[in-house]
């Protein structure tokens, strides 16, 4: 909708509509009763202007009915967006089951990119048309934001911790990719372009990188070079807890408490193995902070992701197909 407005850029994503909705019914209800206030003033002032210099206004007392409606008209109005926000945000922090993953690093001043079948980008992201997409997204320095406006998608991006957000492209075309929050002096030109492609352009984009390892190959190549796989042993008989199936379950810590294994924990783990030992084992874990890159972390994680045992064909309900290695 009047996408030649710089306020209303274009709109190609699933969620765009909703959240369009949601912001012209916001900006309807308030020039609405900037209107009504405005001109009731106005008529006030003048219908009950003080027509001789002695003239006193009477008094008026009560009004049960006014009190109620402008009591209760603003509450119904105000529950009416919150559910509708509401429902806005849980659909936009809800990814579809079938997302495809792609991990995404914010550094000053760059958006460095990496699919799981190995294509690395900066600045600039290769994504189909028609197909949800995860962004599983960190920061190697400060607190960055990324923003897609076309897609009405926006998420800080946060040093330390793993953010998420996900959209469907609806249109074939290249949308402006920024940084929505101030990093640095640089922070003008830390922009990007995602490139939205239909599905058979985007399947020969992905093989014009043919040769490159999977995130999970990469993972698993560093995951033997730091030696990881001394204590992680496949037959489970090691001083590390057994990873295969892991990621997704939720398991018992030391000292009674749970966590649930997702991408946070495994990087929390590597990083700082002692905060949450897996009952059990002993805290003797070394820490690999500074021996691993950010780049580095979202292989060794995506590697974990894929130890999963494979379902057997005949398992599966007819219709459906063994799930994927890593989700």
């Amino acid at each position: 909708m009047w996408s030649g407005t710089p306020l209303f850029p274009e709109a190609a994503s699933t969620m765009a509509a909703r959240v369009d909705a949601l912001y012209f019914f916001l900006i309807g209800i308030t020039a609405f009763f900037s209107i009504l206030i405005a001109g009731s003033i106005v008529v006030f002032a003048i219908k009950f202007k003080r027509r001789a210099p002695d003239e006193v206004g009477s008094r008026i007392h009560g009004g049960f009915w006014l009190e109620i409606a402008w009591s209760v008209i603003p509450l119904i109005i105000c529950m009416v967006i919150f559910v509708w926000g509401a429902s806005v945000f849980f659909a936009m922090s809800r990814p579809p089951a079938e997302s495809m993953n792609i991990y995404v690093v914010g550094k000053q001043w760059m958006w460095k990119f990496q699919h799981l079948d190995g294509q690395r980008e900066i600045n600039e992201l290769h994504v189909p048309v028609g197909r949800p997409v995860k962004m599983i997204m960190t920061s190697e320095d400060v607190i960055h934001d990324f923003s897609v406006p076309a897609f009405r998608v926006k998420a800080d991006v946060i040093p330390g911790r793993y953010s998420h957000i996900w959209f469907e492209a609806t249109k074939a075309g290249t949308y402006q990719l920024y940084c929505a929050e101030y990093c640095g002096t640089k922070h003008s030109g830390m922009i990007g372009k995602v490139v939205v492609m239909e599905p058979n352009d985007y399947q020969q984009w992905l093989g014009g990188a043919a040769g490159e390892a999977s995130l999970a190959g990469a993972g698993e190549k560093l995951f033997a070079d730091l030696a990881c796989n001394t204590c992680h042993r496949e037959e489970g008989q090691g001083r590390g807890p057994l990873l295969k199936d892991l990621f997704g379950k939720t398991v018992e810590l030391e000292g009674g408490p749970s966590v649930h294994v997702d991408e946070a924990y495994l990087r929390e783990s590597i990083l700082t193995p002692s905060a949450k030992v897996v009952k059990g084992f002993q805290p003797i874990m070394p820490t690999f902070q500074g021996l691993i890159s950010e780049e580095g972390l979202l292989q060794v994680i995506e590697y974990v992701k894929s130890l999963k045992t494979p379902v057997p064909a005949s398992a599966a309900p007819a219709g459906e197909h063994a799930p994927a290695s890593a989700h």
